[in-house]
């Protein structure tokens, strides 16, 4: 898969930096990769991923102001890693960024499957990871992200099979009969 890895650019590496919030980004330069930042004529960064892992942060307040300063198309992002961080909560502000498809958050704190559901927001997320967290202990979780990120296909890089899918639904309509029940036609 390596020609789909060029339209992401090369990574933004923040990773194992101590970062105790988002905007400590803005007084460091990122790790140096295998290839140098391609960067725009203002030295805004031309890159669709970001690399926050095994850091210390809890919030992503700033997320907006910290991408806007170092990437040309801050809303272009597409792919983010925050696992290995300290967060609680899935923070809406990942909601604003719409081509996001890969979302590490592996290895953190979240307890409520309910989180999740903020994602259902972003139109092209295909790849998530929240194992390590605690919510990956509840019955349904698989379940519950299959039916609440419709284009999901893989989850903690495992596929999400056509299988899957199915039982999905079934266990969806079992959960709530009255959906199902309300449109049955009388002749």
């Amino acid at each position: 898969m390596s020609g789909g890895r060029n339209m992401f650019g090369s990574p933004v590496d923040f990773s194992f930096r101590e970062l105790n919030t988002v905007s400590d980004m803005l007084s460091d330069e990122p790790n140096p990769g295998t290839r140098p930042l391609k960067r725009d004529s203002e030295q805004k960064i031309l890159s669709a991923t970001l690399r926050l892992n095994n850091n210390f942060l809890s919030d992503l307040t700033g997320l907006m102001d910290t991408l806007s300063a170092l990437y040309a198309e801050p809303m272009r992002l597409a792919w983010l890693d925050l696992s290995f961080n300290e967060f609680q909560h899935i923070h809406p502000v990942l909601t604003e960024l719409k081509e996001l498809r890969l979302l590490y958050l592996h290895g953190n704190r979240i307890c409520k499957l309910s989180e999740v559901d903020k994602l259902a927001a972003l139109p092209f997320l295909h790849t998530i990871t929240l194992h390590g967290n605690p919510i990956v202990t509840e019955r349904e979780y698989r379940a519950h992200l299959i039916s609440t990120l419709p284009h999901v296909k893989m989850i903690d890089f495992s596929a999400v099979t056509k299988q899957e899918r199915e039982l999905t639904s079934v266990w969806q309509r079992s959960r709530n009969p009255l959906k199902t029940m309300s449109h049955s036609k009388v002749d």
